[in-house]
């Protein structure tokens, strides 16, 4: 079963993206982080199998979250979904990111995605 940390802001569709990736037969357990500082001791103590990252986070930017994550050995090579309303996604893949997706993506689509990006 992947464990997927989804990290935004936006609590409704944070909650929206969890039931829909739990629902589905690869068994997806979904942690969520509201904010950029949760999200780090999360990853640290129990480090998932793919962060899906929201560019603009209220208390920081999703790259800085994701330069700290490149940046520590223990979480370099950790996937990473960047997910923005803007198309930043050469910014994101130049800063590290594994993959970019941009909202508003078909929520059906999200699953297929995710496998992908995590290699399975």
């Amino acid at each position: 079963m992947p464990n997927i940390l989804l990290v935004d802001d936006d609590k409704a569709l944070t909650n929206l993206t969890k039931t829909l990736l739990e629902m589905e037969p690869e068994g997806f357990v979904v942690e969520i982080a509201h904010l950029g500082r949760d999200a780090l001791p999360m990853i640290y103590d129990n480090p998932p199998d793919l962060v899906i990252l929201d560019y603009n986070l209220k208390d920081m930017s999703g790259l800085d979250l994701l330069h700290q994550l490149r940046q520590d050995a223990n979480t370099a090579n950790l996937p990473v979904l960047v997910a923005s309303g803007l198309n930043v996604e050469n910014e994101v893949m130049a800063a590290g990111a594994t993959a970019f997706v941009l909202k508003p993506f078909e929520p059906a689509d999200l699953p297929s995605i995710v496998l992908n990006v995590i290699g399975q």
